[in-house]
Protein backbone atom coordinates (compact mmCIF):
# COMPACT_ATOMS: atom_id res chain seq x y z
CA UNK A 1 0.00 0.00 0.00
CA UNK A 2 2.64 2.38 1.12
CA UNK A 3 4.89 1.31 -2.23
CA UNK A 4 1.87 2.21 -4.25
CA UNK A 5 0.94 5.57 -2.96
CA UNK A 6 4.73 6.72 -3.26
CA UNK A 7 4.67 5.54 -6.96
CA UNK A 8 1.40 7.44 -7.20
CA UNK A 9 3.13 10.78 -5.56
CA UNK A 10 6.47 10.31 -7.57
CA UNK A 11 4.45 10.20 -11.11
CA UNK A 12 2.29 13.38 -9.79
CA UNK A 13 5.50 15.15 -8.97
CA UNK A 14 7.19 14.17 -12.85
CA UNK A 15 3.95 15.60 -14.59
CA UNK A 16 4.55 18.58 -12.63
CA UNK A 17 7.63 19.08 -13.36
CA UNK A 18 6.89 18.00 -17.21
CA UNK A 19 4.58 20.69 -17.25
CA UNK A 20 7.23 23.00 -15.32
CA UNK A 21 9.62 22.32 -17.48
CA UNK A 22 7.02 22.69 -20.99
CA UNK A 23 5.91 26.29 -19.39
CA UNK A 24 9.83 27.35 -18.85
CA UNK A 25 10.26 26.46 -22.79
CA UNK A 26 6.96 28.77 -24.18
CA UNK A 27 8.19 31.32 -26.53
CA UNK A 28 6.79 33.93 -24.43
CA UNK A 29 8.66 33.41 -21.08
CA UNK A 30 10.81 36.47 -21.19
CA UNK A 31 9.83 37.90 -24.14
CA UNK A 32 7.84 41.61 -24.83
CA UNK A 33 4.70 41.31 -25.95
CA UNK A 34 3.17 43.67 -28.93
CA UNK A 35 -0.87 42.82 -29.11
CA UNK A 36 -1.94 44.09 -32.58
CA UNK A 37 -5.64 45.11 -33.69
CA UNK A 38 -5.92 44.48 -37.47
CA UNK A 39 -8.31 43.92 -40.06
CA UNK A 40 -8.92 40.57 -41.42
CA UNK A 41 -6.55 39.68 -44.18
CA UNK A 42 -4.59 43.01 -43.77
CA UNK A 43 -1.49 41.93 -43.82
CA UNK A 44 0.94 39.62 -45.20
CA UNK A 45 0.89 36.44 -43.48
CA UNK A 46 2.23 33.78 -45.83
CA UNK A 47 5.99 32.98 -47.06
CA UNK A 48 5.76 32.25 -50.25
CA UNK A 49 8.97 34.29 -52.41
CA UNK A 50 7.52 33.47 -55.98
CA UNK A 51 4.66 35.87 -55.47
CA UNK A 52 6.49 38.26 -53.51
CA UNK A 53 5.27 36.98 -50.18
CA UNK A 54 6.51 36.57 -46.82
CA UNK A 55 4.91 36.35 -42.82
CA UNK A 56 5.89 40.11 -41.99
CA UNK A 57 4.35 38.67 -38.36
CA UNK A 58 6.94 36.35 -38.04
CA UNK A 59 9.57 38.32 -39.45
CA UNK A 60 9.11 40.83 -36.59
CA UNK A 61 8.97 38.76 -33.92
CA UNK A 62 12.09 37.19 -35.09
CA UNK A 63 14.24 40.75 -35.80
CA UNK A 64 13.21 42.11 -32.03
CA UNK A 65 13.10 38.79 -30.55
CA UNK A 66 9.54 39.48 -29.12
CA UNK A 67 5.90 37.76 -29.44
CA UNK A 68 3.40 39.28 -31.55
CA UNK A 69 -0.41 38.58 -29.99
CA UNK A 70 -2.45 39.35 -33.17
CA UNK A 71 -6.62 39.94 -33.45
CA UNK A 72 -8.62 40.84 -36.28
CA UNK A 73 -11.86 42.92 -36.07
CA UNK A 74 -14.43 43.00 -38.68
CA UNK A 75 -15.93 46.64 -38.58
CA UNK A 76 -14.47 49.83 -37.20
CA UNK A 77 -17.40 50.16 -34.83
CA UNK A 78 -16.45 46.76 -33.23
CA UNK A 79 -12.83 47.78 -32.72
CA UNK A 80 -14.03 50.85 -31.39
CA UNK A 81 -16.65 49.12 -28.46
CA UNK A 82 -13.85 46.11 -27.57
CA UNK A 83 -11.19 49.35 -26.98
CA UNK A 84 -14.05 51.03 -24.72
CA UNK A 85 -14.29 47.38 -23.13
CA UNK A 86 -11.18 46.85 -22.59
CA UNK A 87 -9.14 49.95 -23.34
CA UNK A 88 -5.84 48.57 -22.30
CA UNK A 89 -5.63 45.66 -24.51
CA UNK A 90 -4.42 46.48 -27.07
CA UNK A 91 -0.78 48.27 -28.64
CA UNK A 92 -1.74 49.17 -31.95
CA UNK A 93 -4.70 48.85 -33.93
CA UNK A 94 -5.50 50.06 -37.71
CA UNK A 95 -9.22 52.12 -37.91
CA UNK A 96 -10.43 54.03 -40.96
CA UNK A 97 -9.85 57.30 -41.09
CA UNK A 98 -13.01 58.56 -39.87
CA UNK A 99 -12.83 56.19 -36.94
CA UNK A 100 -9.48 58.06 -36.57
CA UNK A 101 -10.64 61.36 -36.24
CA UNK A 102 -13.15 59.88 -33.58
CA UNK A 103 -10.61 58.70 -31.56
CA UNK A 104 -8.40 61.44 -31.37
CA UNK A 105 -11.12 63.94 -30.51
CA UNK A 106 -11.89 60.68 -27.27
CA UNK A 107 -8.53 60.98 -26.18
CA UNK A 108 -8.14 57.41 -26.65
CA UNK A 109 -4.80 56.87 -28.31
CA UNK A 110 -1.13 57.99 -27.46
CA UNK A 111 1.04 60.55 -29.52
CA UNK A 112 4.28 59.17 -31.05
CA UNK A 113 7.45 59.65 -29.47
CA UNK A 114 9.79 62.05 -31.06
CA UNK A 115 12.02 59.45 -31.72
CA UNK A 116 9.29 58.18 -34.59
CA UNK A 117 10.19 61.55 -36.80
CA UNK A 118 13.15 59.65 -37.74
CA UNK A 119 12.18 56.25 -38.21
CA UNK A 120 10.87 54.54 -41.53
CA UNK A 121 7.85 55.64 -41.67
CA UNK A 122 8.77 59.26 -41.91
CA UNK A 123 11.60 58.67 -44.20
CA UNK A 124 9.24 56.27 -46.67
CA UNK A 125 5.45 57.74 -46.63
CA UNK A 126 4.16 59.17 -49.59
CA UNK A 127 4.72 63.36 -49.23
CA UNK A 128 1.03 63.40 -50.45
CA UNK A 129 -0.28 61.27 -47.41
CA UNK A 130 1.96 62.79 -45.17
CA UNK A 131 1.06 66.50 -46.21
CA UNK A 132 -2.52 65.42 -46.27
CA UNK A 133 -2.26 64.31 -42.31
CA UNK A 134 -0.30 67.36 -41.15
CA UNK A 135 -3.07 69.53 -42.57
CA UNK A 136 -5.45 67.52 -40.75
CA UNK A 137 -3.63 67.66 -37.45
CA UNK A 138 -3.44 63.63 -37.12
CA UNK A 139 0.23 63.44 -38.19
CA UNK A 140 1.14 63.29 -34.09
CA UNK A 141 -1.36 60.43 -33.54
CA UNK A 142 -1.45 58.50 -36.82
CA UNK A 143 0.20 56.90 -39.07
CA UNK A 144 -1.38 55.99 -42.51
CA UNK A 145 -1.43 52.35 -44.01
CA UNK A 146 -3.23 51.56 -46.85
CA UNK A 147 -4.89 54.39 -48.70
CA UNK A 148 -7.18 54.86 -52.11
CA UNK A 149 -10.23 56.17 -53.71
CA UNK A 150 -13.86 54.95 -54.36
CA UNK A 151 -15.44 54.70 -58.03
CA UNK A 152 -17.36 52.40 -60.02
CA UNK A 153 -15.67 48.92 -61.21
CA UNK A 154 -17.45 48.17 -64.24
CA UNK A 155 -17.46 45.57 -67.04
CA UNK A 156 -16.88 47.74 -70.72
CA UNK A 157 -18.58 45.32 -72.87
CA UNK A 158 -21.90 46.26 -71.40
CA UNK A 159 -21.55 49.60 -69.94
CA UNK A 160 -20.42 52.84 -71.79
CA UNK A 161 -17.80 54.69 -70.55
CA UNK A 162 -19.27 57.60 -70.72
CA UNK A 163 -22.07 56.84 -68.83
CA UNK A 164 -20.04 55.81 -65.53
CA UNK A 165 -17.85 59.12 -65.90
CA UNK A 166 -20.74 60.45 -63.68
CA UNK A 167 -22.03 59.28 -60.02
CA UNK A 168 -25.89 59.01 -62.40
CA UNK A 169 -24.69 56.01 -63.98
CA UNK A 170 -26.67 53.61 -61.26
CA UNK A 171 -29.91 55.50 -61.23
CA UNK A 172 -30.07 55.13 -65.27
CA UNK A 173 -32.83 52.31 -66.53
CA UNK A 174 -30.63 51.12 -69.02
CA UNK A 175 -28.53 49.64 -66.21
CA UNK A 176 -31.58 48.04 -64.32
CA UNK A 177 -30.48 45.48 -61.88
CA UNK A 178 -27.17 45.24 -62.99
CA UNK A 179 -25.13 47.66 -60.36
CA UNK A 180 -24.31 47.18 -56.36
CA UNK A 181 -23.44 49.52 -53.69
CA UNK A 182 -22.12 48.92 -50.13
CA UNK A 183 -23.85 47.93 -47.90
CA UNK A 184 -22.81 51.10 -45.47
CA UNK A 185 -23.61 53.94 -44.83
CA UNK A 186 -21.57 56.49 -45.14
CA UNK A 187 -19.95 55.14 -48.60
CA UNK A 188 -23.58 54.74 -49.34
CA UNK A 189 -24.85 58.52 -48.42
CA UNK A 190 -21.50 60.23 -50.16
CA UNK A 191 -23.14 58.42 -53.49
CA UNK A 192 -26.25 59.75 -52.73
CA UNK A 193 -24.69 62.80 -51.97
CA UNK A 194 -22.51 63.25 -54.84
CA UNK A 195 -25.85 62.36 -57.23
CA UNK A 196 -27.83 65.05 -55.17
CA UNK A 197 -25.15 67.98 -55.70
CA UNK A 198 -23.94 67.27 -59.15
CA UNK A 199 -24.81 70.31 -60.76
CA UNK A 200 -23.45 72.42 -58.00
CA UNK A 201 -19.87 69.98 -58.30
CA UNK A 202 -20.40 70.67 -61.94
CA UNK A 203 -20.20 73.96 -61.57
CA UNK A 204 -17.56 74.30 -59.56
CA UNK A 205 -15.41 72.09 -61.73
CA UNK A 206 -15.90 74.50 -64.35
CA UNK A 207 -14.84 77.21 -62.14
CA UNK A 208 -11.48 75.90 -61.27
CA UNK A 209 -10.49 74.27 -65.42
CA UNK A 210 -11.22 77.89 -66.02
CA UNK A 211 -9.27 79.56 -63.55
CA UNK A 212 -11.34 81.18 -61.20
CA UNK A 213 -9.63 79.12 -58.16
CA UNK A 214 -6.69 77.64 -57.35
CA UNK A 215 -6.80 73.72 -56.17
CA UNK A 216 -6.47 74.17 -52.57
CA UNK A 217 -9.55 76.45 -52.74
CA UNK A 218 -11.77 74.12 -55.32
CA UNK A 219 -10.94 71.02 -52.81
CA UNK A 220 -11.98 72.53 -49.92
CA UNK A 221 -15.35 73.72 -51.39
CA UNK A 222 -15.78 70.14 -52.80
CA UNK A 223 -14.94 69.20 -49.45
CA UNK A 224 -17.34 71.18 -47.97
CA UNK A 225 -20.15 69.73 -50.50
CA UNK A 226 -19.17 66.38 -49.75
CA UNK A 227 -19.70 66.75 -45.52
CA UNK A 228 -23.18 68.32 -45.81
CA UNK A 229 -25.27 67.02 -43.24
CA UNK A 230 -27.86 69.43 -42.71
CA UNK A 231 -31.83 68.18 -42.41
CA UNK A 232 -32.55 69.32 -46.50
CA UNK A 233 -29.54 67.35 -47.45
CA UNK A 234 -29.88 64.08 -45.89
CA UNK A 235 -33.75 64.46 -46.86
CA UNK A 236 -32.82 64.78 -50.32
CA UNK A 237 -30.40 61.75 -50.01
CA UNK A 238 -32.43 59.70 -49.07
CA UNK A 239 -34.94 60.60 -51.70
CA UNK A 240 -32.29 59.59 -54.07
CA UNK A 241 -30.91 56.17 -52.42
CA UNK A 242 -34.76 54.73 -52.08
CA UNK A 243 -35.87 55.49 -55.43
CA UNK A 244 -31.88 54.06 -56.25
CA UNK A 245 -33.05 50.97 -54.40
CA UNK A 246 -35.25 49.63 -57.27
CA UNK A 247 -32.54 49.70 -59.80
CA UNK A 248 -30.25 47.95 -58.01
CA UNK A 249 -29.07 44.30 -57.89
CA UNK A 250 -28.81 44.28 -54.29
CA UNK A 251 -26.06 45.94 -51.35
CA UNK A 252 -23.08 44.37 -50.31
CA UNK A 253 -19.81 44.58 -48.28
CA UNK A 254 -17.77 42.22 -49.70
CA UNK A 255 -19.04 40.34 -52.05
CA UNK A 256 -19.36 43.00 -55.09
CA UNK A 257 -15.62 42.53 -56.06
CA UNK A 258 -16.18 38.38 -57.11
CA UNK A 259 -19.20 39.81 -58.31
CA UNK A 260 -18.13 41.95 -60.95
CA UNK A 261 -15.18 39.21 -61.94
CA UNK A 262 -17.80 36.62 -62.47
CA UNK A 263 -20.26 38.50 -64.62
CA UNK A 264 -22.99 38.39 -62.15
CA UNK A 265 -22.97 42.58 -62.36
CA UNK A 266 -21.78 44.80 -64.63
CA UNK A 267 -21.05 47.66 -62.02
CA UNK A 268 -20.01 47.64 -58.45
CA UNK A 269 -19.57 50.33 -56.40
CA UNK A 270 -16.35 49.63 -54.96
CA UNK A 271 -13.36 50.74 -52.88
CA UNK A 272 -10.15 51.06 -54.90
CA UNK A 273 -8.45 48.06 -53.62
CA UNK A 274 -11.47 45.62 -54.60
CA UNK A 275 -11.85 47.00 -57.94
CA UNK A 276 -8.15 45.95 -58.80
CA UNK A 277 -8.62 42.35 -57.12
CA UNK A 278 -12.01 42.35 -59.34
CA UNK A 279 -10.05 43.31 -62.36
CA UNK A 280 -7.52 40.79 -61.46
CA UNK A 281 -9.69 37.62 -60.80
CA UNK A 282 -11.42 39.07 -64.31
CA UNK A 283 -8.58 38.58 -65.87
CA UNK A 284 -8.53 34.72 -65.16
CA UNK A 285 -11.71 34.38 -67.11
CA UNK A 286 -10.77 36.45 -69.84
CA UNK A 287 -13.02 39.36 -68.16
CA UNK A 288 -11.36 42.45 -68.48
CA UNK A 289 -13.02 45.07 -66.30
CA UNK A 290 -12.29 48.69 -65.91
CA UNK A 291 -12.31 51.38 -63.27
CA UNK A 292 -13.71 54.72 -63.10
CA UNK A 293 -13.58 57.67 -60.69
CA UNK A 294 -16.68 60.20 -61.67
CA UNK A 295 -15.92 63.57 -62.77
CA UNK A 296 -18.09 65.18 -60.08
CA UNK A 297 -15.73 64.18 -57.21
CA UNK A 298 -14.50 61.05 -54.97
CA UNK A 299 -13.60 59.94 -51.40
CA UNK A 300 -10.08 59.38 -50.45
CA UNK A 301 -10.52 57.13 -47.58
CA UNK A 302 -6.97 55.32 -45.65
CA UNK A 303 -6.67 52.95 -42.66
CA UNK A 304 -3.84 53.73 -40.41
CA UNK A 305 -1.83 52.96 -36.83
CA UNK A 306 -3.12 54.20 -33.46
CA UNK A 307 -1.70 53.47 -30.28
CA UNK A 308 -4.64 53.01 -27.57
CA UNK A 309 -4.04 54.76 -24.32
CA UNK A 310 -1.59 52.57 -22.09
CA UNK A 311 0.00 51.11 -25.17
CA UNK A 312 3.61 49.61 -25.63
CA UNK A 313 4.73 52.68 -27.20
CA UNK A 314 8.44 51.93 -28.07
CA UNK A 315 7.19 48.23 -29.48
CA UNK A 316 4.70 49.81 -31.57
CA UNK A 317 6.31 52.12 -33.20
CA UNK A 318 9.25 49.55 -34.09
CA UNK A 319 6.37 47.94 -35.76
CA UNK A 320 4.80 50.53 -37.95
CA UNK A 321 8.39 50.78 -39.12
CA UNK A 322 9.23 47.67 -39.77
CA UNK A 323 5.75 47.15 -41.63
CA UNK A 324 6.55 50.96 -43.52
CA UNK A 325 9.87 50.04 -44.94
CA UNK A 326 9.73 49.88 -48.71
CA UNK A 327 10.56 46.04 -49.25
CA UNK A 328 7.33 45.69 -46.87
CA UNK A 329 5.03 47.57 -48.35
CA UNK A 330 5.33 46.14 -51.97
CA UNK A 331 5.09 42.49 -49.54
CA UNK A 332 2.01 43.68 -48.61
CA UNK A 333 0.59 45.04 -51.60
CA UNK A 334 1.23 41.82 -53.26
CA UNK A 335 -1.03 40.10 -50.45
CA UNK A 336 -3.99 42.61 -50.07
CA UNK A 337 -4.00 44.56 -53.44
CA UNK A 338 -4.64 47.70 -51.76
CA UNK A 339 -2.14 50.62 -51.87
CA UNK A 340 0.60 51.13 -49.60
CA UNK A 341 1.02 54.41 -48.06
CA UNK A 342 4.56 53.99 -48.59
CA UNK A 343 6.29 55.42 -51.36
CA UNK A 344 10.12 54.67 -51.43
CA UNK A 345 12.35 53.38 -54.50
CA UNK A 346 11.65 49.62 -54.18
CA UNK A 347 7.68 50.60 -54.14
CA UNK A 348 8.13 52.68 -57.62
CA UNK A 349 9.94 50.10 -58.99
CA UNK A 350 7.36 47.71 -58.55
CA UNK A 351 4.79 49.69 -60.06
CA UNK A 352 6.86 50.09 -63.39
CA UNK A 353 7.38 46.15 -63.32
CA UNK A 354 3.50 45.78 -62.86
CA UNK A 355 1.96 48.82 -65.37
CA UNK A 356 5.05 50.23 -66.99
CA UNK A 357 5.14 49.65 -70.84
CA UNK A 358 7.61 51.16 -73.79
CA UNK A 359 6.23 51.40 -77.63
CA UNK A 360 4.43 53.86 -79.77
CA UNK A 361 1.16 53.45 -78.10
CA UNK A 362 2.48 54.22 -74.50
CA UNK A 363 1.30 57.95 -72.37
CA UNK A 364 3.35 59.25 -69.67
CA UNK A 365 1.80 58.48 -66.32
CA UNK A 366 2.99 61.66 -63.60
CA UNK A 367 3.14 60.03 -60.18
CA UNK A 368 5.23 62.99 -58.82
CA UNK A 369 2.58 63.83 -56.07
CA UNK A 370 3.01 60.34 -54.20
CA UNK A 371 6.66 59.58 -54.83
CA UNK A 372 8.29 62.96 -55.01
CA UNK A 373 9.54 64.78 -57.68
CA UNK A 374 10.21 63.38 -61.73
CA UNK A 375 8.40 59.96 -60.78
CA UNK A 376 6.82 59.11 -63.88
CA UNK A 377 6.18 56.08 -65.88
CA UNK A 378 4.84 55.51 -69.54
CA UNK A 379 2.12 53.05 -69.54
CA UNK A 380 -0.09 51.31 -72.75
CA UNK A 381 -2.81 53.74 -73.37
CA UNK A 382 -5.76 50.75 -73.34
CA UNK A 383 -4.68 50.37 -69.86
CA UNK A 384 -5.46 54.10 -68.48
CA UNK A 385 -8.74 52.74 -67.05
CA UNK A 386 -7.66 49.45 -65.01
CA UNK A 387 -4.93 48.59 -62.24
CA UNK A 388 -3.07 51.44 -62.43
CA UNK A 389 -5.86 54.24 -62.58
CA UNK A 390 -6.89 52.31 -59.10
CA UNK A 391 -3.79 52.00 -57.46
CA UNK A 392 -2.65 55.01 -57.89
CA UNK A 393 -5.06 57.86 -58.81
CA UNK A 394 -3.49 60.89 -61.17
CA UNK A 395 -3.42 64.49 -59.32
CA UNK A 396 -6.13 65.38 -62.09
CA UNK A 397 -8.08 63.16 -60.00
CA UNK A 398 -6.82 63.71 -56.38
CA UNK A 399 -7.54 67.35 -56.52
CA UNK A 400 -11.55 66.39 -56.76
CA UNK A 401 -11.25 63.81 -54.08
CA UNK A 402 -12.69 65.14 -50.29
CA UNK A 403 -11.35 62.84 -47.15
CA UNK A 404 -14.93 62.43 -45.12
CA UNK A 405 -15.18 63.44 -42.13
CA UNK A 406 -16.50 61.90 -38.95
CA UNK A 407 -19.67 62.98 -37.71
CA UNK A 408 -20.33 63.80 -34.14
CA UNK A 409 -22.91 61.74 -32.27
CA UNK A 410 -26.32 64.01 -33.05
CA UNK A 411 -24.92 63.81 -36.80
CA UNK A 412 -24.49 59.99 -36.47
CA UNK A 413 -27.75 59.47 -35.39
CA UNK A 414 -29.34 61.05 -37.75
CA UNK A 415 -27.29 59.46 -40.75
CA UNK A 416 -27.85 56.04 -39.75
CA UNK A 417 -31.82 56.98 -38.87
CA UNK A 418 -31.78 58.17 -42.75
CA UNK A 419 -29.96 54.99 -43.56
CA UNK A 420 -32.59 52.47 -41.95
CA UNK A 421 -35.42 54.52 -44.03
CA UNK A 422 -33.47 53.51 -46.97
CA UNK A 423 -33.06 50.18 -45.83
CA UNK A 424 -36.18 49.71 -44.60
CA UNK A 425 -37.95 46.80 -47.02
CA UNK A 426 -41.49 48.24 -48.21
CA UNK A 427 -44.66 46.12 -47.24
CA UNK A 428 -46.58 45.05 -50.81
CA UNK A 429 -50.47 45.65 -51.09
CA UNK A 430 -50.85 42.24 -50.34
CA UNK A 431 -49.33 41.80 -47.12
CA UNK A 432 -51.34 44.65 -45.59
CA UNK A 433 -54.53 42.84 -46.76
CA UNK A 434 -52.96 39.56 -44.92
CA UNK A 435 -52.42 41.74 -41.76
CA UNK A 436 -55.83 43.36 -41.76
CA UNK A 437 -57.17 40.43 -42.49
CA UNK A 438 -55.30 38.76 -39.09
CA UNK A 439 -56.30 40.88 -37.09
CA UNK A 440 -59.81 40.67 -38.31
CA UNK A 441 -60.29 36.60 -37.59
CA UNK A 442 -57.88 37.92 -33.79
CA UNK A 443 -60.68 40.45 -33.29
CA UNK A 444 -63.45 37.81 -33.48
CA UNK A 445 -62.36 35.85 -31.26
CA UNK A 446 -61.11 37.87 -28.75
CA UNK A 447 -64.76 39.37 -28.93
CA UNK A 448 -66.44 35.71 -29.09
CA UNK A 449 -64.59 34.65 -25.91
CA UNK A 450 -65.26 37.92 -24.23
CA UNK A 451 -69.64 37.35 -24.59
CA UNK A 452 -68.63 33.53 -23.73
CA UNK A 453 -67.52 34.75 -20.69
CA UNK A 454 -70.04 37.41 -19.57
CA UNK A 455 -73.27 34.48 -20.09
CA UNK A 456 -71.42 31.28 -19.29
CA UNK A 457 -68.85 32.52 -16.70
CA UNK A 458 -68.97 30.70 -13.34
CA UNK A 459 -71.54 31.29 -10.55
CA UNK A 460 -70.42 32.59 -7.09
CA UNK A 461 -71.37 30.32 -4.48
CA UNK A 462 -74.59 30.49 -2.81
CA UNK A 463 -74.59 33.46 -0.29
CA UNK A 464 -72.21 35.37 -1.98
CA UNK A 465 -71.65 37.92 -4.76
CA UNK A 466 -69.51 38.71 -7.38
CA UNK A 467 -67.48 42.45 -6.56
CA UNK A 468 -66.91 44.82 -9.13
CA UNK A 469 -63.50 46.05 -9.79
CA UNK A 470 -63.19 49.70 -8.91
Amino acid sequence: MIAKRFISLFLCFMMLAAVACFAGCSPKKGKEVLKVYNWEDYISDEDDEESGLKDLISAFEKEYGVVVEYSTFGTNENMYNELKINATGYDLVCPSDYMIMRMIKEDMVEPFSDGFQNGEYRTYASPYLQELFEKNGWSDYAAAYMWGTMGFVYNPEYVDKEDVSSWGALWMDKYANQSTIKDSVRDSYFLGLAYVAKDELDALAADFAAGKMGAEEYNAKLTEIMNRTDEDTLDAVKKQLIALKDNLYGFEVDSGKLDAASGKININFAWSGDAVTAMNEGEEGDRFLNYSIPSECSNIWFDGWVMPKGANRELAEKFINFISRPENAVCNMNFIGYSSAIAGDEVFEWVQENYGAEGADTVPYDLSYFFGENKSISVKAEDLDRQISAQYPTVEVIERCAVMQYFDDETNAAVNEMWEEVKGVPIPLWAYIVIIAIAAIAAGIALSYLYKGKSSGHKPKKGYRILKEG
